[in-house]
Order: structure tokens, then sequence, then C-alpha cells
């Protein structure tokens, strides 16, 4: 059973340090160059529906996309697939930064906050969502904010879902009292930007980039703006936009279409149509007449470049050309600034950002180098390269290779019936929808030269903003920006089949079992087989590798490690490049992530490509190149990263936590090596201490694989057999066992100079495993205290106190040895760190004092439920199940078993276990961050 885990903390410890500093819960679309949002349409045969509500009307059709009306102007897409029991409810409005005028810049996001704080029928809407079990979020973007709930499909939940967004549109809150909670939360948030050098420097090179336009602005507006903002204003601006004539409503997944379509016309078509008119931006920069040049000096390790070209709006025939010309560019390992600095030690990493905007946008190439690199050369490296096509033109190589990567990129969203909801919130905030099939017939029908040109044209010095201004006496300017007239370019359209609808498959632990297919390779490897019709043909692989025991590992942590890495960078008939490539044609995602004790893969790809991607699986593991200068590379790129964690309040604060519940031996395979100690293991690194590692532990008579989705299971079968079924590692596997150790409570704190966001990272061990008995009652109770989107600690920190953007706790339970981790996260102003501390403390003494209401476990129990549905219903997060099953001697009956605990429990049960394990004073407390 995976342990109860609060989406805030995932968000702690990943999402907060990737996105933009300039923007606000940025899409993902919007943070490197994808297929995302920009593909195609035209007119299609409009069918009626058998009933067709009051007030409603088809717009159109478009492969198995209808489109349909309200008489107030709202528009509804209902993208109806049976193939996984969940349900995504995605509404748009075509509002974004773009459209805040003078003193209004963060008052988009801000609201965007603000319409989860409640509204007339749904005051208390953040604790409704959470009670429901829904998987939700807001976005803010620059033309656009968006709003989705994904849940387990049922009726109930879709009907209340769509009548709580009908509510909110119109009905939400926007108190003064609600805004003073909230100031410290968005500001909060952006301070924690502001920690990552790469997204502080794209801030200002954009900024620089923009003379009058607002997309030049942070999505999160200036500081001045968000702390003054008044209500009147703030009202205004949401009855303006906030209306049915300026938002799209999408429905995807699971559901009855009629059924849906009447609720939309019965909770939304009594909503009155706006008399307001919203006028068209015509703001638009002018033609930019000489380099511009940005310098950012703030405290970090790692240095980076980056270099921004004006470009064309989404819509424009010649944006895909941008998309092809960031992979060619900046792709990894096969962009051409890929080869000239990192394969070169020029730099350790380079990216790539199209910006798919509505109005015209930008290409942005950037690169990250360690403290000993030269800025000055790698950056004149990067801008020879990117404006030198006139003398080293596109190939239809390079164009082949972007093309099957963006196909790939793109079919991935496609068959998600939630991604791909999501995905048409930019397609929408771009001007039309079917901009997303247009990108895609548009990058079908894309021609070498037409690359070449659009490069020639804007990838020019005079077009560019980057690290310095030179002047230039004749400058070489590109054409003026333009809008798109959408309606032309769209008449031409005609839209392709749609998508084979796939079976609606139960998702309960009696029906998985029921549906998996066991067995044993003659090695002794385990397998489990869930062939069911998917929406594409998906097909989901994980695999485990387990290896060596606490003797042989010693001293071997490192080149593990490094081991693992290799693995993807090439084989022995396949170089990097080459390797990529061929996962990209085969439409194929693959990770591969070790440890000194195994190594964990999973795979994402296709039905028709799966006896391809066992054969290219087999090559990587039992036939990877392990080439030197793909080592460095790897050793180069860990060491930025590391380097740069040196300063980051979380990874400071993580890192001492865990080095202070280290007690093993520094060559044990269990002992923590601090940040310090990797760096410098990483610097005495050598290929052959991982090559030879590979050589004695790497097998798979130890190994677990669990395959889901759309395949035919004996020839499945047949492939695991002949590609895995002889492979034995030379050194015995004996699990390494993790016995309990009692912490040892301090508090400690460490100062991160010049860092606006501050991190708090509390830990204790448990002596509970998850099939211990107090393990479900342990569970329920720290889901109500900090496990979920409507906890006490969240609610405590964030929404009492506006102390914080994020935080909560967790359990990490052994599913072997009677041990767990019980963790407490929050990201704070440095300045409120006291308030932040007493809040934590006072909500667990709460919680272990008087214990949680009967109504709160009822709730917990019943949003845990759907939860539970939920994260069986996806496939990766199934075959990541079934293969530690399969490790661990279980079945699904163990899912099940633990979740009639849970819906068994008593408030005194709960209580009763929490005060047997739970704490603040047990804590072993880290605070890190800019301390006065």
């Amino acid at each position: 059973m995976k342990p109860i885990r609060p989406s805030f903390a995932a968000l702690v410890f990943a999402a907060l340090l990737c996105s933009p500093a300039w923007a606000a819960d940025t899409p993902a679309s919007a943070a490197v160059a994808t297929p995302a949002t920009a593909l195609a349409l035209a007119p299609a045969p409009v069918t009626a529906p058998p009933f067709m509500p009051p007030g409603a009307r088809l717009v159109r059709s478009v492969e198995g996309i209808n489109e349909y009306q309200l008489w107030n102007g709202l528009k509804v897409l209902l993208v109806a697939d049976s193939s996984k029991p969940t349900t995504t409810v995605s509404i748009t409005y075509r509002v974004g930064s773009r459209h805040e005028n003078y003193g209004e810049t963060g008052m988009a996001h801000l609201l965007e906050h603000l319409m989860f704080k409640g509204s007339k029928a749904h005051p208390r809407l953040w604790e409704e969502l959470s009670q429901r079990g829904v998987n939700f979020n807001g976005s803010t973007w620059l033309d656009r904010t968006n709003y989705y709930e994904t849940f387990a499909a049922r009726p109930d939940t879709l009907a209340w879902a769509i009548a709580m967004e009908a509510d909110r549109m119109v009905n939400s809150r926007i108190s003064g009292e609600d805004l003073k909670t909230e100031f410290s939360v968005v500001r909060n948030e952006m301070e924690k930007n502001e920690n990552s050098p790469s997204s502080t420097l794209i801030a200002h090179v954009t900024s620089a980039a923009y003379q009058w336009h607002n997309y030049g602005k942070s999505t999160i507006g200036a500081r001045t703006d968000v702390e003054n903002v008044n209500i009147p204003r703030l009202r205004a601006f949401w009855r303006k936009y906030y209306q049915p004539d300026n938002a799209t409503l999408i429905v995807a997944g699971a559901f009855d279409s009629a059924q849906t379509l009447s609720l939309i016309a019965q909770q939304f078509g009594k909503i009155p149509r706006p008399k307001r008119l919203i006028e068209t931006t015509y703001t638009l920069d002018p033609v930019q007449d000489g380099e511009r040049d940005v310098t950012v000096r703030r405290v970090g390790e790692s240095q980076g470049i980056a270099a921004l070209y004006h470009t064309v709006p989404a819509a424009h025939p010649d944006y895909v050309a941008t998309e092809v010309l960031a992979l060619i560019l900046g792709d990894s390992p096969n962009g051409r600034l890929y080869k000239a600095l990192v394969d070169k030690k020029k730099a350790t990493e380079v990216y790539p950002w199209a910006a798919n905007m509505e109005e015209p946008g930008f290409l942005l190439l950037g690169a990250n180098l360690r403290s000993e690199q030269s800025l000055p050369e790698a950056k004149k490296i990067m801008l020879d390269v990117i404006e030198g096509f006139a003398g080293n033109p596109v190939t239809q190589e390079e164009l082949e290779r972007a093309r099957a990567k963006l196909e790939s990129d793109q079919e991935q969203v496609y068959n998600d019936p939630e991604k791909f909801a999501v995905a048409l919130s930019d397609s929408i905030g771009n001007g039309d929808w079917r901009l997303f099939f247009m990108f895609r017939d548009r990058l079908k029908a894309l021609k070498r030269e037409d690359v070449q040109r659009v490069a020639i044209t804007w990838l020019k010095s005079s077009n560019r903003t980057s690290g310095s201004f030179i002047p230039d006496t004749q400058p070489d300017r590109v054409p003026a920006p333009a809008k798109v007239n959408i309606a032309e370019q769209v008449k031409t359209f005609v839209p392709g089949v749609a998508i084979a609808q796939a079976e609606n498959f139960i998702a309960t632990p009696d029906n998985i079992d029921r549906r998996t297919q066991t067995g044993t390779l003659q090695n002794g490897m385990k397998y489990a087989l869930l062939p069911k019709s998917t929406r594409g043909g998906t097909v989901v692989m994980s695999f485990n590798l387990n290896m060596g025991n606490q003797d042989n590992l010693k001293g071997k942590a490192t080149a593990a490690e490094l081991a693992a890495a290799m693995l993807s960078r090439g084989t022995q008939t396949l170089n990097h490049q080459k390797f990529t490539e061929e996962l990209d044609r085969l439409k194929t995602r693959l990770q591969i992530d070790g440890s000194a004790t195994g190594v964990s893969i999973t795979v994402e790809t296709i039905r028709d490509n799966v006896p391809r991607v066992l054969e290219l699986l087999r090559d990587a593991l039992r036939q990877p190149a392990f080439d030197a200068a793909e080592f460095d590379q790897v050793v180069d790129q860990n060491l930025a990263q590391l380097e740069e964690s040196r300063k980051d309040p979380q990874a400071v604060a993580v890192d001492i936590a865990r080095k202070q519940l280290n007690t093993w031996p520094a060559d044990d395979p269990r002992y923590y090596h601090s940040t310090d100690e990797r760096i410098a293991e990483l610097e005495a690194a050598k290929l052959d201490d991982a090559k030879n590692f590979w050589l004695e532990f790497y097998g798979t008579a130890y190994a677990e694989a669990a395959i889901v989705g759309d395949f035919d299971a004996p020839l499945v079968e047949a492939a695991l057999q002949r590609n895995f079924g002889d492979w034995r590692a030379k050194q015995l596997y004996q699990r390494v066992p993790k016995p309990y150790q009692e912490t040892r409570p301090q508090s400690l704190s460490k100062s991160t100079p010049d860092k606006a966001n501050a991190f708090f990272f509390g830990t204790m061990a448990i002596p509970v495993s998850d099939h211990n008995p107090d393990f479900a009652a342990l569970s329920l109770g720290n889901y109500l205290l900090g496990g979920s989107t409507n906890s006490r600690i969240l609610e405590r920190i964030r929404q009492k106190d506006g102390v914080s953007y994020g935080g909560g706790s967790y359990l990490n339970p052994s599913s072997v040895d009677e041990t767990a981790n019980f963790v407490v996260v929050a990201i704070f102003a440095p300045q409120n760190r006291n308030k932040l501390e007493a809040g934590l403390r006072e909500e667990i003494a709460r919680a272990l004092r008087d214990g949680f209401t009967a109504a709160e476990i009822e709730d917990a129990k019943k949003s845990l439920a759907q939860q539970f549905q939920l994260s069986r219903s996806q496939d990766g997060e199934l075959a990541a199940q079934i293969s530690s099953n399969l490790h661990l001697g279980r079945t699904m009956q163990f899912d099940a078993d633990f979740e009639r605990k849970i819906m068994a429990l008593t408030p005194d049960q709960v209580r009763a276990a929490m005060n047997r394990y739970i704490s603040y004073a047990k804590l072993v407390t880290v605070t890190a961050g800019d301390f006065k």
C-alpha cells in the first residue's frame, strides 16, 4: 500500500523549484519547448444530438470533440472518453496578465487565489474539494486563467463540479478579509520563485525584451501592485472577465454526454449574458533596433546565460517552425547548443522555450554553467550557434528528429483525457481550441526551407535580448510584429478521424487482480501483465531490479548511482543521440533511476511499439555503452545541481535533517551522503567503477516487471523471456534491512543569504510499517493533520495565518521493516519563522489533545476512498503498485484490506494511534533561510 501523501508535499519537494519566477502556477507547456498548444481546425459536418437542452446549440464536431454554445455566450467542449473511470472539468477564462492595466499587475493571479476562498453556494470551497477527493488546481498565464478538477467518474461529483464552477463564476466572495490573509500567501509564492537563478534570469531577460507589451511583465505581478490592490478594483476586474461569454468549459473523460450537457445548460444557462464589452488589446512592441543585455547578480553557485528573440503568435503559420527551431538548437542531447556547449564541457545543460502566445511571442534559449566554466566563452558560442543558420543551414535530419519528438509529445497529451483537457486551455488562450490540431497538421507539412527561412528572419543580433548591449550602426531589423487573422487561418482545416474509444475499465482491487496475469521467467524474474484497451493504445511498464546485500554493496553508493545514470546514455549499437532519436520515433518515454540497492524503470509507449521498446530496454540494461564523454557529462550535471543546492533553503534544510538521522557507517549502503560528501565523491568518480558495478550487480533474476495497457499478453510474455529471462547478476542479492532507529530531537537553523523564501523541515522515525495494526489509524490521522489540501496544518498556516504558500505532513513507511518517517514541511518568508513554527506546534498539539471530530473522520474517509480509486485509475501508478506487490508477495487485496481498515476507524482509535507515535517535541526540525 502506498503511503498517503499530501499534494502540497509534492509541491514543496518538486514543483516549487521548477516554475519560472515570472510565472504564477505556470503551466508545464510554458516552461519548456513542447508541442503542447497550437494545432488544427476547419469546418466539419454538424449533426444535431438526439436531445438539445433549451438555450444550447451545437457549433461543430471535430475529431470526437463536440463544441456547444449557450445563449449567454458560454462555450462548451465535451470530450467523451471512457478508457479510464475519471472525469476532468476544466474552465478557461480568456484573461491573464496581458489584460492587466497600470497598477493592476498580478490582479489576474491574485483573483485566481481568491476564487478558492468560497462562493455563495460553496462558502468553504477548499474544504469541499478536499472532502470529495478531487485533484484540483488553478493556473494564471499571460493570455488565460484556468481551473480544473479531476475525480473518479461519478455523476454526483460531476454535477457538483459543474454547479460549483457556475456558482463561483459570478458569486465568489472576493472579500477584504480573504484578501488580507492571501497577501502573505501570494508574496510567499513570489519569493519562492525568486530562489531559482534560471527563473530569475528569464524574468529579467523577458522584461528587457518587451518595452510596452504586457508579455514582459511577471504574471505574479509587481509587489507594490499586489500589496496595494483594493477590493472594488479587484471586483470590477472579476466582473468584467469572469462571465460566460469570456469562458470555455471543458468536460473530458468518462461521463454521459446528454446528461452532462443538460447539467451545464441548467447551471450555467441561468447566468445572464453580460452587457459590457471586452476591448480588444492592441499594444504591440515596435521592431527591436539593437541588442539588449541584462546582468543579474545574486547569491548562487551556478552561472546562466539566455538569449531571447521576438517571433510570431501561436496561430501564425510560422509558429510551428519556431517550435522545431527550439529543438534543433536546445534539445538534449541532439541539439546544436548541446553539442557545442555540453559535449565540449563549456556548460552543464541547455534548455529551449518557444513561447506560444495569442500575440507575438518569442524563442528563448539558455544554458547553465558551473562556476569554473567561462561565461563569456559559453555566451559567444551560444550566440554564434543560434545566429549561424546562414552559414550552417537546417538539415532534413534535424527537421525529422524534431518532428518525431514533437509528434510523440503531442500524442502523449492527446491520449490522456486529463492532460488533453488542461492542454486545450493554452489553445483557448491563443485564440481558438482548434489551434491544437492545426499545429499537428502544420508540423506534418513543414518543410526544411520553411524552418530555414524562419531562422534567417528572426534569429538576428538586432532582435536579441541577452546579456549585453552593443550599438549597431546598420541594424538588420525583422518584420514588424503583427496579429494574425485566426478565422482566415482555419478556413482550410479538415478534421482527421476521431480517436478510437477504449473500454470502461473498472479499477477496483478485485477487478485488477482478476484481470492481472502473473508469472516467473526462467531465471526467477517475476512479471505481471494487465492487458486492457486504452485511448491511443497506450502501454505503461514498471520494472524494479533488486541487487546486492549490505556486505557486497559497501562503499559503492556513488558507483551505483552513476551506473544507473549511464544506462540511458547510449548502447553498444546506438550512441546517446541515436538512442534518444529511437525513443522519439517509437513515441516512448523512458525513465531510469538507481541507488545502491536497486534500479527502477518506467516506460510509456504504444501498443505497436512494445516489442521494439523491450528490445531497446534490453540493450540499455544489458549492453550500455559507458562512453567516457557521456560519463563526464553526467558527473558535471550532477555536480552543477549539487553545487547550486548548497544555497537553496529547501535542499539545505533537508540535507541537514537527514544527516542528523543518519547513524550508519560511511561505507554502508544505508548511509546518507551529505551534499558536500556527494560533491567530493563525484569529483573523484571513475568510469571504470560505475562499469564494474554494472558488470557485478546487474541482472534480472531478482527483478519484477508490471505492464499495464493495450498489448498482446502472450507476445509480451515471450518478449520478456527472450530479452531478460537468462540474465543473472554475479553478486548475490539479499534485501538490505532498515530497522527502526530512534530519533534524537533537536532544533537547528541555517542561514541562506539573499534567498527571499525560507523552508521548514521536521522529521522523526517511528516504529511502524505499512502492515502494522496502527498504520491505518496513523494514516487517517496524518491525512487530517497535514496530508490533504484541507488539513489542519494547511488551514492554519495558509488560510488563517497567511504565512505559507504550501505545507503539510506525510508518512513514509517501510513495507517490510517496522519503521517509518513522519515529516512536516512548509515554505515561508524568513520574517514569519516564529509565527509558522508556533502554528505547526499548536496544530500538532491540538490534534493529539482533542483528536478529530466524527464529521472530520467521515469526510476524510470519503475523500480517501475517492483518492484511492483515482490512483488505481492512473495506469502509471497502477503499474508501479503491481510491480511493488510482486516484490512484496502481495496482491491488490492488501489495498482493499487497508481501505476497509480505514473505513472502520473511530475518532478515538485515530487519536490513540497519533498519541502513541507523534510528538512535535521529538522532531528534528531545521529551518533554512535569510534570517536577519
